[in-house]
């Protein structure tokens, strides 16, 4: 199936930059909403139409996106910048990568309440966020967060690799950062984002082919599990 790469710049000419307030609000849960919204604005096309494509703010103005069908004009846009997206890999190839990622696991409820609540089932839970609770009391939690996210994002990068046709060299965090979305009663109301850069060698070209598709993590509705790549130098 064929892909698209675009690269969105928010239109800042009247009437749409009397919008900016609305479209590209300065609070993090606010923004993720309002910029979900958006990215649908130019891919909606029926009720019954679901959701094929990822995309990331990538600055004040801009969002990339990665779809199977092209972004359709809007006023709220300037015109999309696009281009096919067909990388020819093959196994053993290095590449450089960044990535916006909802870093969960599944874990057992461990809890009565957990347990009546979700039947027995497992709640998934922010990785960064439950090392987090594990932590010593008294700890400098600001000092130890940035060890624990790239303990996490270490761990979370082999096992999604192991499943998805490539195998990380080398994984950064950039930073991590909480999104409260408003909605306090609905379950993922609060998560985790990692900014990740890194080296990865292909291991199964059609297999990471088809999940950089797909997408990488959770919370994909609101901006995370784009991998954007290049060839490592």
């Amino acid at each position: 199936m064929t892909q698209y790469l675009s690269r969105l710049t928010l239109n800042r000419a009247a009437p749409a930059a009397t919008l900016m307030p609305l479209l590209n609000p300065r609070a993090s849960g606010q923004a993720a909403d309002a910029h979900h919204r958006l990215i649908w604005s130019v891919f909606s096309d029926g009720k019954g139409r679901r959701r094929d494509f990822l995309w990331r703010h990538d600055g004040r103005d801009r969002f990339l996106v990665l779809s199977g069908r092209r972004p359709r004009l809007s006023e709220l846009f300037e015109a999309p910048e696009t281009k096919v997206f067909d990388p020819e890999l093959r196994a053993g190839d290095r590449l450089q990568f960044t990535l916006r990622a909802n870093a969960t696991k599944d874990r057992a409820a461990v809890s009565r309440m957990e347990r009546d609540d979700r039947r027995g089932k497992s709640r998934r839970v922010d990785l960064v966020m439950d090392l987090m609770r594990a932590a010593p009391d008294g700890a400098k939690r600001a000092e130890i967060r940035s060890v624990m996210a790239q303990t996490a994002a270490e761990a979370w990068m082999a096992r999604q690799g192991a499943a998805k046709g490539f195998a990380p060299r080398s994984t950064v965090v950039e930073g991590y950062s909480t999104i409260e979305l408003g909605r306090r009663r609905r379950e993922g109301a609060t998560f985790g984002i990692l900014d990740l850069r890194g080296e990865i060698e292909v291991t199964d070209p059609g297999a990471f082919l088809a999940a950089l598709g797909a997408g990488l993590g959770r919370a994909k509705a609101w901006g995370c599990g784009l991998m954007l790549i290049r060839r490592a130098r």
